[in-house]
């Protein structure tokens, strides 16, 4: 069953508003992310509800899934559950002194679909493997917005 939780975070040295900026652009992802490669916005401004179509790269693997905006709170947090496996995906910033801290989280509660599972375990290397992969995936988009922050 795959981790309930896997987050990681970072101190950046900006306003809530500077790093909800970044954040909040979803069409950037693909600029932070290791495994999501282009993330498309359906629609209008982003808000709960919204869709996106996502382009995911591993090696020469190239997968497509797709999100919808669960949670959307300016200068605080956002999250977008993957329709194909009922993981959630979000960020949330927490004043920290002179700045914040940005948190990236993978949830998982109830664990993913039968479908991710068979996946992430027969093309994605195995669980273990594979959520140690999206750690160190989360740890390096962490850093790569705080550049974009700047």
């Amino acid at each position: 069953m795959a981790a309930p939780l896997i987050e990681g975070s970072i101190d950046i040295d900006a306003s809530p508003e500077k790093v909800w900026a970044v954040i909040s652009d979803l069409s950037r992802m693909g600029e932070w992310s290791p495994q999501c490669r282009k993330q498309i916005v359906r629609g209008g401004p982003v808000k709960v509800g919204t869709k996106t179509i996502n382009i995911n790269r591993r090696g020469l693997l190239v997968w497509p899934t797709t999100a919808t905006v669960v949670r959307y709170e300016p200068n605080k947090e956002i999250a977008y559950r993957i329709n194909e496996n009922n993981t959630v995906w979000s960020y949330t910033i927490t004043p920290n002194g002179d700045g914040v801290r940005l948190t990236e989280r993978r949830e998982a509660p109830e664990g993913t679909t039968k479908v991710s599972q068979f996946l992430v375990d027969k093309v994605l290397g195995g669980e273990k493997d594979f959520e140690a992969e999206l750690s160190r995936g989360i740890d390096d988009t962490l850093a790569r917005i705080k550049t974009a922050v700047g």
